[in-house]
Parts: structure tokens; C-alpha cells; sequence
């Protein structure tokens, strides 16, 4: 076994690879950017390396730097993550000459499947079921126009080196086609080094299922169960699941013996993904393979209680594989939330910054229950603008599916998180919704539910009362441990009343609270049909808590708290609102203050997101149709085109190719 291995990347999945290493007495070593000198991975490790600046073209994609690293640690072994340097053939070949061994599969392995375009024709040798589409290389946008319109549209541009929704376009039409060729080729240059695209057809209200695979360097290969990825927004997963809701125990043997086969048929000797395409029907079509470890991993490892981690280092340094497949039981049901840095309520626009909070839910199993965090972030660290915009993997493990994600959402509404926006508010809506909850998934789901983009749900019914209790609630136990604060000036105690009016949106409860520091807190709720309702809370929410936890109703609550003027900015459940809770005579008073009116920004053209100005697309004098491209702007290796919402004149333009801007800079202004 090795005694250090290196991990060639950054972020949560570095520590993922350290925790793991850890448990098996492996010493460690970080790589590190400029960006990245103070992230938790450099702090977990037992060394770190500095590798360059904080662009990863110029840092984490240089194989030069990471064996320079490995020959100044003594690394034995250098374990690639996901991205970056994991599906290049080169780099296991470039290691081996220096005597290194790669913690992944055979360059040969790598080459066969792990370029999309190979992949696809040694699938359709092997006579595997493959989406129809065109695997030649493609020379220009009228080339690609031109073979679309032969296969058909709808089609998917695909970048060849591509993975983690980079480099990758639906078009329905000519235009969209032309324009996303561009997009895919520039980012799959810029994110992977190879600019290689191509065209298949892109396979309506499909279901996204993959199966893990783990081989040895003995010929032994075995599949660990499915996971169904269809929960997507632009190409890339949001929420993962395993097993799948769709597949019966017939359908999974065929595709698990599918992918086996697949396998075998390159000498696969690592843990790797092949992933389907499936109709509702349970009909499937090879989509491409994985040569890594997934993203989505955890949700396997907890199913099947295997350590895909410790198991590709155990294969790596020579070992078998120590079980068969008939010894692979798939135990219960796990779900994981990818948490991003990005504003839901703008487009899912991405968002840096400073984490200024940063409160995961407790880790760990209980009442046959598990919450597990992947994590590469800690409170007060930076999102960068340079790199992926995910902050953790919140993954949850039940008896059933039902259970795994009512505990999915009782983790979400405990995970609190400041300073960035975040797509929590979403993942936690998503998590009560019937479609979601009933297993009827495609990856057009959040397209099709959310066709103008997130709104926070409206709260109603018992979330309504709930909400409504929680902030009376906190407000009297607020005004309670203001009362008994000590060395107060003598004199008369002051009394304050316990009718409160709790206004949330356009509904407004009357309430009588009851209570103390410490003990339960009754509330009793006016029904609009007379009738009260009470409610009993129980909590050891202290003031200033982020997350008020506790038992309504005999149920257990998570809300978050955040202060805001005369009352309290609440989030649960995928409700986010203002709550204000005011006596009787505020709330008389709040309803004659006027409302402050937003800006006009009609005639400006905003950045939507903190990022880089690729391309300004228009000139002074300009005049402008609705949906024309304005400019492209790259956040978090995504490429935006931002359009024009109205047809006008150009006027002034502020910013030029290469201005880095913040959100809500004006980029150019109109007539």
C-alpha cells in the first residue's frame, strides 16, 4: 500500500480523497492555486504544493507541475478528483515515466472511453445501443449546421473532452445551433484544453441513469447499482439519487451487465460510469463513460457501503477486488443536493464572495436516518470566480425513498449560509414537490416546472401557521432575554404585551404567545373562522441563533433566522419571505408607511452575475431587436449571452472585452 499520495485537485472532492486516504493511514499532499492558498484542502492535507496561478489552464491543468510536486514530496501515487486532469490519457503516461502510479484507470481505458467521440464508436463495435447522432470531428458552425439539419432537431452539441454540463448545448433550430457551437467549442477549450465537439440527437423528455463500475488490474469488473441523475438545469445535475425510481430489478441486471461488458472490453481497471439515456418506457441507449469517480458518488457509497475511494487506491497499488457481484445489496435509498454558489431567484446566475456564514446540519446516523456533507469550504473562506461554483454535497440515506427525502429536506432547511447567494431556497422547494416526491423525472423536470425561473413557494396552510408561530415565537423569547439582561437602570419594569400581529406577505395573524427562556413557548392563533388554534413549540433556540430548531406539533422544524427590520427574514421548506411581527398599534402604524418603488433599469443592460467580459456584440448607434445578443460574460466556466429584452438604440457602452464586473453593473445603456 502507498505510503502518500498526491490529489491533483482542488475543493471538496480533494477532501473527499484526504478523509479517505486518512482512514487507511495514507499520508497526504494538496495541490494549490493562487486563489486557493487558504482552501480547506491545503489545510486538511499533511503537505501542500504550490502550483501557479489561479486560472486552472495555468495551475491544476499543467501535468509538468503536478509530477514536479510529486518528485518534491516523494508522492507514490497521484489521485485525480473529477475534472481537471482525470480523463486525460496523457497524464496516467506521463506519470508512469517518472515512476507514479495514477489512482484511476489504464491510459488505454482512458483513450477508448473517456473521449466522447471513441466512446460512442467502440460502444456501437461492441454493438451497445447508442443515440444517433454524427462522431466525426466537426470544422465550423455551417458544418455543424449542416449535420444537424441531417439528424434532425432537437440536437446536443457536445464537447468531446466534456463532463459536468461544460461545453455542452441543446439547439432547436439553425441559429441556435450556430450559436452553440461557438459557445461549446470556446468552453470546452477553456475548461478542458480540447475544443472537439460533436452532434447527436437530443432525446426528448428522456431520464438520466448511469451505473458505477469498479474494476481491478486482475480482469475482475463488477457494477455497484444505478443512479438516476435527471433532476438538471442546463446540462448539469442539481440532484442525484440512487437507486432509481424507474428501473425494476430486471431492467437494472440488463443495464449493470451492459456496462460490465463495456468495460471488460477495455480492460477498465478502476471505478468509472457508464451512463444511459432512458425512456419512461425503461428503454435505454448508451449515452458515454466516465474513466473517474463521479461527482455523484456518495450516493452509491451509502447504498451499497462501499468506499469507491479506498477501493480505487486499493486497485491502484495491485490489490483484487475483495467481493464478487452477487455480493453487491443495494440497502435503502440515498439522495444528494448539489449546493452551488448562485442566485435561484435570478436565473441561477452564479455568485461570489465571502462565505460569512457557513452552518452545514450535523453529520452523522441516527433512527436508521444518515446526513453526510462533502465539502471543500469552511465559514469565512472565498468563492472564487475562477472555478466551479459548488460550495457541498448534501446527501442523505433512509430505509426508503420517501424517508431519504423527508430527511433531505429537514438537512436543507438546517443549512444556513451568508454572504452568497446560494441555491438552497431552491433544493429545498424542489424537495416538496409532487412530481419530484412521486419519482416522475426527466431532465427536462426543472424546465418544465419552472418555466420562468424560481420563485419562492407561497407559504400555506399548516407551513403557513408554522411560520407565523416561529417568528411570534422568537420575538417574545427576544423580548424575554431583553428583560432579564443585568445592571438595567432601577425603575418601574418594563411590561411589554403578548398580542402580537404577525404579518407575512399580504396575510396577517393574530397571535397570543406564552412562554420562557429555555421551556416551550405556547401559541395560540386566531382562526379566521373564530375558532383558535394552539400550537406547541419546543426549543433551545437561544437569540441570535442562525437556525431555529425544534418540535411543532410533534414534528420536527428547522427554520432560518435571519434579523431584519421590526421582524425577521424566515426560510423553510422552499419559502423564503420577510415575516414582520409587530402589537397591535405597529402594525396600524406599518400600514400607512408608503412602499419605497424599485429603480427603472428598463433602458440598461445589468451584468447579471460578477464575471469577465468575453465579447461586447454591439456598437454605440446600434439599434437592437428583442433577443439579440448583446454581449457574453463567463462566471464559474460558464459562458452567458446576454439578449436584448425589448427591441432599441444603443447609446453608450461601458464596458470592453476582458473588464471584470460586478452584479448589477451597467454594461450598456439604450434608447
Amino acid at each position: 500500500m502507498f505510503k502518500k499520495i498526491l490529489i491533483a485537485n482542488r475543493g471538496e472532492i480533494a477532501c473527499r480523497v484526504i478523509k479517505t486516504a486518512r482512514r487507511m493511514g495514507i499520508a497526504t499532499v494538496a495541490v494549490y492555486s493562487d486563489a486557493d492558498q487558504s482552501a480547506l484542502h491545503v489545510q486538511m492535507a499533511d503537505e501542500a504544493v504550490h502550483i501557479g496561478p489561479a486560472p486552472a489552464a495555468q495551475s491544476y491543468l499543467i501535468m509538468e507541475k503536478i509530477i514536479e510536486a510529486c518528485k518534491a514530496t516523494g508522492a507514490e501515487a497521484v489521485h485525480p478528483g473529477y475534472g481537471f486532469l482525470s480523463e486525460r490519457e496523457a497524464f496516467p503516461k506521463a506519470l508512469a515515466e517518472h515512476g507514479i502510479v495514477f489512482i484511476g484507470p489504464n491510459p488505454h481505458a482512458i483513450a477508448a472511453m473517456g473521449d466522447k467521440i471513441e466512446s460512442k464508436k467502440a460502444a456501437a463495435k461492441a454493438k451497445v445501443s447508442t443515440v444517433p447522432g454524427y462522431l466525426g470531428e466537426i470544422a465550423d458552425a455551417k458544418d455543424a449546421v449542416k449535420i444537424a439539419g441531417e439528424i434532425g432537431y432537437p440536437v446536443m452539441i457536445k464537447a468531446s473532452a466534456g463532463g459536468g454540463g461544460k461545453g455542452m448545448r441543446i439547439a432547436w433550430d439553425a441559429k441556435e445551433c450556430k450559436e452553440g457551437f461557438a459557445l461549446a467549442r470556446s468552453e470546452a477549450k477553456s475548461s478542458f484544453g480540447d475544443d472537439r465537439v460533436f452532434i447527436e440527437k437530443f432525446i426528448e423528455n428522456p431520464r438520466h441513469i448511469e451505473i458505477q463500475i469498479l474494476g481491478d488490474k486482475h480482469g475482475n469488473v463488477i457494477h455497484l447499482g444505478e443512479r438516476e441523475c435527471s433532476i438538471q438545469r442546463r446540462n448539469q445535475k442539481v440532484v442525484e439519487e440512487a437507486p432509481s425510481p424507474l428501473l425494476d430489478e430486471k431492467t437494472r441486471n440488463e443495464m449493470g451487465a451492459q456496462a460490465v461488458a463495456l468495460a471488460k472490453a477495455v480492460n477498465y481497471d478502476s471505478a468509472g460510469t457508464v451512463e444511459f439515456v432512458a425512456g419512461q418506457d425503461k428503454s435505454f441507449y448508451f449515452l458515454e463513460m466516465n474513466t473517474r469517480l463521479q461527482v455523484e458518488h456518495p450516493v452509491t457509497e451509502l447504498v451499497t457501503g462501499i468506499d469507491l475511494v479506498e477501493q480505487m487506491i486499493r486497485v491502484a497499488s495491485g490489490e483484487k477486488l475483495d467481493r464478487k457481484q452477487a455480493d453487491v445489496k443495494l440497502n435503502g435509498w440515498a439522495v444528494e443536493s448539489r449546493i452551488y454558489a448562485e442566485d435561484p431567484f435570478r436565473n441561477f446566475l452564479p455568485s461570489i464572495g465571502r462565505l460569512v456564514k457557513y452552518r452545514p446540519p450535523n453529520e452523522g446516523s441516527a433512527e436508521g436516518l444518515t446526513i453526510r456533507n462533502d465539502t471543500g469550504v469552511y465559514e469565512g473562506g472565498e468563492i472564487s470566480m475562477f472555478y466551479d461554483p459548488m460550495i457541498a454535497k448534501l446527501v442523505t440515506h433512509a430505509p426508503t425513498r420517501e424517508a431519504a427525502i423527508n430527511t433531505q429536506s429537514d438537512a436543507l432547511d438546517a443549512f444556513y449560509i451568508d454572504g452568497i447567494q446560494h441555491n438552497i431556497p431552491f433544493l429545498s422547494a424542489l424537495m416538496q414537490h409532487p412530481r419530484w416526491r412521486s419519482g416522475e423525472l426527466s431532465t427536462g423536470f426543472i424546465q418544465e416546472e419552472y418555466p420562468n425561473g424560481f420563485e419562492p413557494r407561497p407559504p400555506e396552510g399548516e407551513e403557513l401557521k408554522v411560520l407565523a408561530a416561529v417568528a411570534g415565537a422568537i420575538d417574545h423569547i427576544n423580548n424575554v432575554r431583553r428583560r432579564e439582561i443585568t445592571h438595567q437602570m432601577d425603575g418601574t419594569p418594563v411590561r411589554f404585551s403578548n398580542e402580537r400581529v404577525v404579518v407575512l406577505g399580504d396575510t396577517s395573524v393574530e397571535l397570543l404567545v406564552e412562554g420562557t427562556l429555555g421551556g416551550p413557548v405556547t401559541v395560540v392563533m386566531a382562526g379566521e373562522d373564530g375558532q383558535n388554534d394552539t400550537l406547541e413549540l419546543a426549543s433551545k433556540w437561544w437569540p441570535g441563533d442562525a437556525v431555529w430548531s425544534g418540535v411543532v406539533r410533534n414534528a420536527d422544524v428547522s427554520v432560518q433566522v435571519r434579523p431584519i427590520l421590526n421582524g425577521y427574514d424566515l426560510a423553510y421548506r422552499g419559502i423564503r419571505m420577510p415575516v414582520k411581527v409587530f402589537t397591535h398599534r405597529e402594525a396600524a402604524l406599518a400600514a400607512l408607511m408608503p412602499e419605497k418603488v424599485a429603480p427603472d433599469t428598463s433602458k440598461l443592460l445589468l451584468c447579471p452575475m460578477p464575471g469577465l467580459v468575453k465579447a461586447i456584440n454591439v456598437s454605440v448607434g446600434d439599434e437592437v431587436k428583442a433577443g439579440d445578443a448583446l454581449a457574453i460574460v463567463e462566471a464559474m466556466k460558464m459562458e452567458n449571452i446576454l439578449r436584448a429584452e425589448r427591441d432599441g438604440t444603443v447609446t453608450k457602452v461601458n464596458a470592453q472585452p476582458g473588464d471584470s464586473l460586478a452584479v448589477d453593473e451597467v454594461i450598456m445603456e439604450f434608447a
